[in-house]
């Protein structure tokens, strides 16, 4: 089964496909108070800027982390 989540900070929405996931664990080491995979939710969009978090997706070797800007109202 192919489960994806979205999570968002109003600006930038981080989308994760769970099946895409090595568990490299990048996130975690490159931007802790974001990605905290021993809580659920995992993912604290609010915990960092949008620039940051953007800048960390990035480096996710596998692909299971990306994310869009979300439009202006």
């Amino acid at each position: 089964m192919e489960t994806e989540k979205e999570y968002s900070n109003g600006e930038v929405t981080i989308v994760w496909k769970a099946h895409l996931c090595t568990h490299s664990a990048n996130c975690a080491k490159g931007l802790p108070e974001v990605f905290k995979p021993k809580e659920k939710p995992w993912i604290h969009p609010h915990s960092a800027s949008t620039d940051q978090i953007i800048e960390q997706v990035r480096k996710c070797p596998s692909g299971a982390l990306s994310f869009y800007l979300n439009k202006e109202e």
